[in-house]
């Protein structure tokens, strides 16, 4: 991942940062947000967002990592981080989920 020589200060970043979410927020059509995607991010790295988003969906199902794997070809390692991140995040899987498949939304 690129780095910096220097880092912006944190609030430049994390005005950046909003930037960038107020810019996806405005989006409403997908074909719009996968326009944006694509000129904004790699085909590496697009396909590693796409594979984290891919598994959430089995592993609210609580299929175990491997059959995950054998299913997808995404590696165990980031499987266990997408499971982490369920858990432990921001709450911006969650909040995705409830959207796309309700039926798999955490209740609490």
């Amino acid at each position: 991942m690129k780095q910096r020589i220097e880092p912006l200060p944190e609030s430049d970043a994390s005005a950046s940062f909003m930037a960038l979410a107020k810019a996806l927020a405005s989006l409403d059509k997908p074909d719009d947000v996968a326009a944006f995607l694509q000129d904004l991010c790699t085909p590496a790295e697009l396909e590693a967002m796409s594979d984290r988003w891919r598994v959430v969906p089995l592993l609210l199902q609580g299929m175990p990592y491997r059959e995950i794997h054998e299913r997808t070809l995404v590696s165990v390692t980031t499987i266990g981080r997408v499971a982490r991140t369920l858990e432990r995040g921001e709450g911006g899987y969650a909040a995705a989920v409830k959207r796309q498949y309700p039926r798999l939304a955490p209740q609490h």
